[in-house]
């Protein structure tokens, strides 16, 4: 008897499951997607935030490749155009307690390029490793009952049709229905819970200027103790040549969509480095504007009952404020638990409880960054859905410690890096060697300038417009 196994979501999420259903032995995987998806590495409608910056992180770059073994995802991507940025050398990065210094030691590197561009490539990936196949539908709910899922049903233009599945697996992202799919199944309580500082991010693409192809990612990040919205800037390496330049804004600091805005919002942040690096440089595309930010959980592993022959992965399950970089490894974090637990159950995609652990395991392993995104969000004024805690208050002032030991401190830097690039869980903060890192301090005096190198100062100055 064949297994067929259907995937909502054609993004990175749903592509990596279907790649691991594929390897565990189902005989045909069906991906679902309502957008036409394009043949290369294209903006799609369905992608709200897919205009503005995307980090692949350490931590998940490692899950992928381990998901797709022996395809050479990062190569892939590299070879695409995409840019691998060491954290302890590539980066410029001004932090609430200052700039971190550079240091030229080993450490994680994250990989940048635009969203469209690790879309793509995991997509052709997959599709060339794995008999999956990709359908344009759009899901309108789940076919089955309370006990069990068995398929979706699709919108057709004669009328709605069902697709019968053993296992159907959710990764749909941020616009998911799976409260309503539930509830009409009779399973209404699923707890949510939105915590939304009012984010808008608005980005900008330019063309890397002759000379400063090598130039460092640069990012002045939001301040969350000083009681004001949150203002941030990054300039960040993409494919093709280009600089995406992606801005940053929480409720009453949002910033302007018009291009003159854009550079003065820049210009008005705690240091104006980014503003100085774009004024002399040649802008390729408009100010795209998004406000599809907010940190939305579904409690979906607390339900009293849960349906055979289903799963949630990705957004659907965890989204988090795009500003810490940790969607798409948390994606692939869900689809690796998918496949451990399909190794374990030997019965395949229809083994009894496969979709409640999955659904668990996949809820442990984002909680690292939805702690770390909610508990820096909840500062900010205006902020909707939560409030911080005594205990949120008593692990601020730590974390605050830590960032400012780790602007001259190598161990202290290298524990947040660990911990920021989700190689680690935030238990790598509290280990002997950099709670001590964060008590002593940091052993050098603040630097008040962007630790940049004579030949990067003088790149800056050669595009400097603005007379800062």
């Amino acid at each position: 008897m064949s297994r067929r196994a259907v995937v909502i979501g054609a993004g990175p999420a749903g592509m990596l499951a279907a790649a691991v259903l594929s390897r565990a032995g189902a005989d045909e995987v069906v991906v679902l997607d309502r957008d036409e998806l394009p043949d290369g590495p294209e903006h799609r409608k369905g992608l709200p935030q897919g205009r503005h910056a995307h980090l692949l992180m350490a931590g998940g770059m490692d899950a992928m490749e381990e998901l797709l073994p022996g395809a050479g995802l990062r190569g892939r991507l590299l070879a695409a155009g995409a840019h691998e940025i060491p954290l302890s050398s590539g980066m410029l990065a001004l932090t609430s307690e200052g700039w971190l210094r550079r240091w030229r030691r080993e450490g994680p590197a994250m990989v940048t390029c635009s969203r469209a561009l690790v879309d793509w490539v995991v997509r052709a990936t997959v599709r060339e490793q794995m008999p999956v196949e990709i359908r344009r539908a759009a899901v309108v709910g789940l076919t089955g009952s309370a006990g069990r899922v068995r398929g979706v049903r699709i919108a057709a233009p004669g009328g709605d049709t069902d697709l019968e599945a053993d296992l159907v697996v959710d990764a749909s992202g941020r616009g998911t229905r799976v409260t309503g799919w539930l509830g009409g199944l009779g399973l209404p309580d699923v707890r949510e819970r939105v915590v939304d500082s009012g984010l808008v991010n608005a980005s900008r693409v330019y063309r890397v200027p002759d000379g400063a192809e090598r130039f460092p990612l640069t990012v002045v990040q939001a301040d969350p103790y000083v009681s004001r919205p949150a203002r941030s800037a990054m300039v960040m390496p993409i494919e093709g040549g280009r600089w995406l330049v992606s801005c940053g804004g929480s409720r009453g600091g949002e910033p302007p969509a018009d291009p003159a805005g854009f550079l003065r919002y820049t210009l008005e942040l705690p240091d104006p480095i980014v503003g100085r690096l774009i004024s002399g440089a040649e802008p390729l595309s408009d100010v795209h504007l998004s406000r599809s930010t907010s940190n939305v959980r579904r409690y979906l592993e607390r339900m009293p009952r849960w349906p055979e022959g289903f799963a949630v992965l990705g957004d659907a399950l965890a989204a988090f404020n795009p500003a810490y970089g940790h969607g798409m490894s948390v994606a692939a974090f869900g689809a690796r638990v998918l496949g451990r637990e399909l190794g374990r159950s030997g019965g395949g995609i229809g083994a009894p409880g496969l979709g409640w652990r999955v659904v668990r395991g996949a809820a442990r392993a984002a909680d690292a960054a939805w702690a770390m995104a909610v508990g820096q969000d909840v500062l900010y004024p205006g902020v909707r859905g939560g409030r911080p805690t005594a205990a949120d208050r008593v692990l601020t002032a730590y974390t605050r410690r830590m960032v400012k030991a780790a602007t001259g401190s190598y161990a202290a830097a290298s524990a947040m890096w660990d911990v920021s690039s989700l190689r680690t869980s935030p238990a790598r903060m509290f280990r002997p060697s950099a709670m001590l890192a964060a008590l002593a301090g940091s052993p050098l005096p603040p630097s008040v300038e962007p630790p940049l190198t004579p030949g990067e100062r003088e790149v800056l100055r050669g595009l400097d417009r603005t007379g800062v």
